[in-house]
């Protein structure tokens, strides 16, 4: 047998089998994916201390305890409290930050708080080709075995971009979203931009009162208008001294279509001026604000947390994958990657999906709070956010507060791309505001919203809590319901190797079909069936062209014996 026989015999086979078509009747043996063959992981970071989530007073800055699973490290909270260069040198040693990263001085108003605010960000890639070795550096992911390509403005760091020298994992300032960033009204800030990467950047302070500034090369971040891009190696300095306090929105404005899909883009927040307002300048990761500002405590606030909502293109992300060349990477970025193409495959709340998103990302509450959550949609698409169990006010549109007998009540909530929402939640089981305690789902109405490259349950999805459905781990206790999130910590679930309803009983009814299946995705067994389709269609082809003299002698034969009866005929 030729091998081209022999080759469309096993795509053929190939496409029937993934297709799951059957020549008998008899059923094949049910078979479970069992646990032991699986890559568990624990649902909790295990290097992560417990004692982070506790409250504490660190270089006299008070942080208040977070329940959650994966706390921030409170000397990080410490240090964007007070500055890097107003903490101990044994707390700075204790967050990787540079010593120039937050520089606070000069209380101009004299109102017991720094007025001169120096940021340092720096321009860090994550999931990147290693130069070294196969594989990508520094890794985050975003789920279990999950790791889009990405690029991040991180604080100013100290160190290796990986924890140390014998891991990839990146240093955990790096990480998806960028940081969330707090200055008080009437600040001199000045966001100085360090171009670590190998492409040209900017910062447009989206929505943030700031001048356009000609010694300043416009202040803007647009190369079309006001400066050029700044170039690897180089500095820029983005000053302004907001008027308007309010939720706003910071980006790269080259390229934009790309630079901030892969992830170039974080909230800035201009908090209201007050005394003693020693704000948590940076929240790295977002989530709960363990340091909240005195306007904040003044309008009866009993917690605050910052939701950045993004989605990425996984094309788009595995460029950075591929080359170790800017030029080649610059290439199919900027002249062979369509946006109109596009699909958003990745789609997450502080830079991370279900169920990593539990482990940061839980709203914790108990009842007869009120509670502030600022929305960022970074995204290229509108979304709907949707929080079980509650209804939550809008007090505030794109960072501009909206009169009283405006703020509509609603359960979802549409936030266009750029777009920030401040909603306000009462946790008063009133049947209106809430509905009572429980482990609440708050998810991204648009159903894709809720998978994780096309496998759900995953994407942007987290719950607000009341802590009495809490469990001891900080994750929500659903053991109660029979729920086991297991299967969601395991990368060969969002590798599609694990039937998702297997353990729905004990029979197993939903496991997978023994030996008669092979699991491909659409698309693979679309791609064997184009194959299948061009290789008979070759093998057609190839057999006229081959018999071409002796179809030529029987069409003779034919044309010769219709004529000759023809002629017998007349």
């Amino acid at each position: 047998m030729s091998n081209f026989i022999r080759t469309i015999i096993v795509i053929a086979y190939l496409v029937c089998a993934s297709g799951g078509t059957y020549a008998s009747l008899k059923l094949p043996e049910t078979i479970r994916v069992e646990p032991a063959a699986l890559t568990s992981e624990p649902p909790c970071d295990p290097k992560i201390p417990p004692a982070w989530r506790d409250a504490q007073v660190i270089d006299g800055v008070e942080i208040e305890a977070d329940l959650g699973c994966s706390p921030d490290n409170p000397t990080w909270i410490a240090v964007a409290v007070k500055g890097t260069n107003n903490v101990s040198m044994d707390t700075l040693m204790q967050t990787h930050f540079s010593p120039d990263a937050i520089i606070k001085t000069d209380d101009l108003d004299g109102d017991g708080d720094p007025d001169r605010i120096v940021i340092k960000l720096e321009i860090m890639e994550l999931n990147g080709k290693s130069p070294d070795f196969p594989g990508q550096v520094p890794t985050f992911d975003i789920a279990p075995g999950v790791q889009p390509g990405a690029w991040v403005f991180a604080p100013k760091t100290s160190g290796m971009s990986t924890e140390n020298f014998e891991s990839v994992r990146a240093n955990p300032l790096i990480r998806l979203p960028s940081p969330v960033i707090r200055v008080e009204q009437g600040d001199i800030v000045q966001i100085v931009l360090e171009n670590t990467h190998y492409f040209p950047h900017t910062i447009h302070l989206h929505g943030v009162d700031h001048p356009f500034h000609h010694e300043l090369n416009g202040n803007d971040g647009v190369s079309q208008t006001s400066e050029m891009e700044l170039m690897p190696g180089e500095r820029r300095i983005y000053q302004f001294q907001a008027r308007q306090p309010g939720t706003m929105f910071y980006h790269c404005h080259i390229q934009t279509h790309t630079h901030l899909s892969m992830g170039l883009g974080g909230i800035i927040i201009v908090e209201e001026n007050k005394p003693n307002n020693w704000l948590q300048t940076l929240n790295i990761g977002g989530g709960h604000v363990r340091h909240r500002s005195e306007a904040i405590k003044e309008q009866g606030y009993d917690r605050e947390y910052d939701l950045h909502y993004h989605s990425m293109d996984k094309e788009l992300g595995d460029i950075i994958k591929q080359y170790n060349d800017p030029r080649l990477t610059a290439r199919d970025m900027n002249r062979r990657y369509e946006i109109n193409n596009a699909t958003e495959d990745y789609f997450t709340i502080n830079g991370l999906s279900f169920p990593y998103s539990l482990r940061e990302s839980l709203v914790i509450v108990e009842p007869n709070e009120k509670i502030k959550l600022r929305l960022l949609n970074s995204g290229n698409e509108s979304i709907a956010i949707h929080p079980h169990g509650h209804t939550a006010k809008i007090t505030h549109y794109d960072g501009i507060e909206q009169n009283p007998l405006a703020q509509i009540r609603r359960d979802v909530f549409d936030i266009a791309p750029a777009q920030r929402l401040d909603l306000e939640i009462e946790t008063i089981d009133d049947g209106l505001r809430n509905t009572g305690e429980g482990d609440w789902l708050i998810h991204d109405h648009r159903e894709k919203g809720i998978t994780t490259n096309g496998m759900a349950e995953g994407g942007s999805m987290s719950s607000i809590v009341y802590t009495s459905y809490l469990g001891e781990n900080g994750l929500p206790n659903t053991s109660h319901f029979g729920v086991n999130l297991d299967n969601f910590f395991t990368k060969e679930y969002w590798e599609r190797k694990v039937p998702v309803w297997q353990n729905l009983d004990e029979a197993a009814t939903f496991g997978a079909a023994a030996g008669r299946t092979i699991n491909l995705d659409a698309a693979t067994r679309n791609t064997l069936l184009y194959a299948l389709g061009g290789l008979l269609a070759g093998l057609f082809l190839y057999t006229i062209f081959a018999g071409r003299s002796h179809i030529k002698q029987c069409a003779a034969a034919v044309i010769s014996r219709i004529r000759g009866e023809k002629g017998g005929k007349e």
